[in-house]
């Protein structure tokens, strides 16, 4: 971590937010020369839990775009906000297909062609969903990433709403800048994009994944052994589960055989020859 560039986590704080969102979100804005008070959140939730766009909407006076595909919450969301003619709330699932696109979907509001601020939480198919947004250049992008993911490793589920796996970061950094976009700031499970033409403005010398993410909490960390044990360290469970990986149910030799291969005996190296053919013939090999 560079903490001279993530200067923006000085900012984090939470009003309705999870991890700091609110206040970077806030500083981020202020930092632009000229707002519209316009926002956008999929999906919304209840417009109230985690939301990162409540905030704006009763502090800032923001209009806002609520999207959500559940009917429990979006029944929930309408009537929160059923008073306030500023807000805009739709019942719909944001995918990849006619019809179901965000382009299209806010193609009915009367939106800026650059809007303030995008907030993406769909938890899987958001690299894709950001992908396929043509026709909009919103300010600033918060989007989530899968935060088990270590920071240098590429990783994009497939383009597929039944799925909830996520993306690496470093996945959507390279999608932001194709898109324009240049990182600005990381939290435990998002990330803050604004549009390149701003980012001078941040005075932030290094924006890599690397300089900018700080919090590797669900990480879980394999590696071997030259014995080949295998070993994991750092969180060690699934994220939204809450399940223990066990390191026992991760190795991948028999114990007998988990000995430095040089220090094989005779019958240890016929094991080890009878493993692999055993290994091929199952496809695991």
């Amino acid at each position: 971590m560079n903490k001279q560039s993530a200067w923006l986590l000085n900012f984090k704080f939470d009003v309705y937010s999870q991890t700091g969102e609110d206040g970077i979100t806030q500083k981020a804005l202020a930092t632009l020369p000229q707002t519209d008070k316009w926002c956008v959140e999929f999906g919304a939730g209840d417009g109230e839990c985690l939301s990162n766009t409540r905030n704006l909407i009763d502090k800032q006076s923001y209009s806002a775009v609520l999207i959500e595909s559940s009917r429990d919450a979006f029944r929930v969301l309408q009537q929160r906000f059923a008073s306030n003619p500023k807000v805009v709330a739709i019942n719909q699932s944001v995918g990849l297909t006619e019809g179901n696109k965000l382009d299209e979907i806010l193609g009915a509001v009367p939106l800026p062609f650059d809007f303030d601020f995008l907030s993406i939480d769909i938890d899987g198919n958001d690299y894709h969903v950001w992908k396929s947004f043509l026709q909009y250049k919103p300010k600033l992008i918060c989007i989530e990433f899968n935060p088990t993911i270590p920071t240098p490793v590429k990783f994009v589920q497939a383009p597929d709403g039944s799925l909830n796996q996520g993306s690496s970061l470093l996945s959507l950094v390279e999608l932001g800048k194709e898109k324009g976009y240049e990182l600005i700031s990381v939290l435990s499970y998002n990330a803050f994009f604004v549009d390149s033409k701003y980012f001078p403005l941040f005075q932030i010398e290094d924006n890599s994944p690397e300089a900018l993410r700080t919090d590797f909490a669900h990480v879980t960390y394999l590696f071997s052994g030259f014995d080949g044990t295998i070993f994991l360290r750092g969180s060690r469970r699934l994220l939204c589960h809450g399940l223990t990986i066990r390191e026992s149910k991760c190795q991948q030799l028999p114990r007998l055989l988990r000995t430095y291969p040089g220090n094989y005996g005779k019958l240890q190296r016929a094991l080890f020859r009878y493993y692999r053919i055993y290994r091929r013939i199952l496809g695991t090999e």
